[in-house]
């Protein structure tokens, strides 16, 4: 007696979802850097949409103010870097300055075989060293590049401020109607978690900044701008970028004295407490209620799928997590694990 035959039936709308969720990892595969510089350029739109929203409600065309804004924002940074660029260079050759004279301090302390394999190094590197065309051509290839892609994420930012609403309806038009309410709420909360996000980054980092540019000048430590600077970029990144400026500052506090080199590593440390514990609590003004160890994986994660920018997009994409679990995974979920959640998240805020 044979087995009936199974018919297996696979509806089409399962087909088109299958097929287009192929597009999509083609897409990210192959377009991946433009669609990063996309989302830069959607980030500082929202970021920006305050205060072109302000002016537009004051009588001034969006085109206009997008575009006073954005050309204001790149002046403010170009300005900024042009204006310390000559401290940074003074700084940077005191700090080879001393550099040299640690290093000859070391050679005149070291045994003598050691400083023979010192030298022995020194020469087979020196031709290598000497390559300085390539170098350059290579650095300002990659600056050219990095200019470019700034022109066209500003470029993108200006369209997206002045286009955005129009956009966004649209792209809401996709989404099936019963389904659009919960669209529209789940994307307005990404809105207001990617600005509270960026405006309470930019004020930490600016804190981080003021702060190292203050204490390393008070002990005399060489390259004070330089290193204030770096903290505050570093201050982007969360949870750790901070600690990582903190080597470079240990390291030129050694050309000064092991005392100033302690203090410098417990002024990075105890900085460092204070903004996880109180500063950044005070500044997102609870918005983004993230445990470290949720920031960690989140910086993890958005690391290993986009680099630097997916690092510095994880936390506001892990932000959104509360809402989406409410909107989209209640009924998957339960009502009972939604409700735990909400308050170990009020318990820890």
């Amino acid at each position: 007696m044979t087995e009936p035959k199974r018919v297996i039936d696979i509806a089409p709308s399962a087909i088109v979802k299958v097929i287009a969720a192929i597009v999509v990892i083609w897409l990210w595969l192959h377009l991946w850097q433009l669609l990063m510089v996309v989302v830069i350029a959607v980030v500082l739109a929202i970021s920006l949409f305050p205060a072109v929203h302000w002016l537009e409600r004051r009588g001034l065309p969006c085109a206009v103010g997008a575009t006073g804004v954005v050309t204001l924002l790149a002046l403010l940074i170009g300005g900024f870097f042009w204006i310390t660029g000559a401290s940074l260079a003074v700084q940077a050759r005191t700090v080879g300055g001393r550099i040299t004279t640690v290093e000859r301090r070391v050679i005149e302390k070291a045994p003598p075989w050691m400083v023979e394999a010192v030298r022995r190094n020194e020469a087979e590197a020196r031709p290598a060293a000497l390559n300085v065309a390539g170098y350059a051509y290579t650095i300002s290839r990659l600056a050219f590049a990095g200019l470019i892609v700034a022109a066209l994420a500003l470029i993108l930012t200006i369209y997206l401020l002045v286009e955005g609403r129009q956009t966004y309806q649209w792209l809401l038009a996709y989404a099936p109607r019963d389904q659009r309410p919960r669209v529209d709420l789940t994307a307005r909360a990404a809105q207001k978690a990617i600005l509270q996000y960026a405006l309470g980054n930019v004020a930490t980092s600016v804190f981080a900044m003021v702060f190292v540019l203050i204490a390393l000048s008070l002990l005399k430590v060489p390259a004070a701008l330089l290193l204030a600077l770096l903290a505050g970029i570093f201050d982007f990144v969360p949870v750790l970028g901070f600690i990582c400026s903190a080597l470079p500052a240990v390291l030129l506090a050694l050309t000064v004295s092991p005392a100033v080199t302690f203090t410098v590593a417990g002024l990075y440390v105890g900085y460092h407490a204070l903004e996880n514990y109180w500063i950044g609590p005070r500044v997102y003004g609870g918005r983004l209620r993230l445990s470290n160890l949720a920031v960690i994986l989140a910086f993890a994660v958005g690391a290993e799928i986009g680099g630097i920018v997916g690092a510095l997009l994880a936390l506001p994409v892990a932000a959104m997590y509360p809402v989406v679990e409410n909107v989209w995974l209640k009924e998957y979920l339960g009502r009972d694990a939604v409700e735990t959640h909400r308050r170990i998240e009020r318990r820890g805020a």
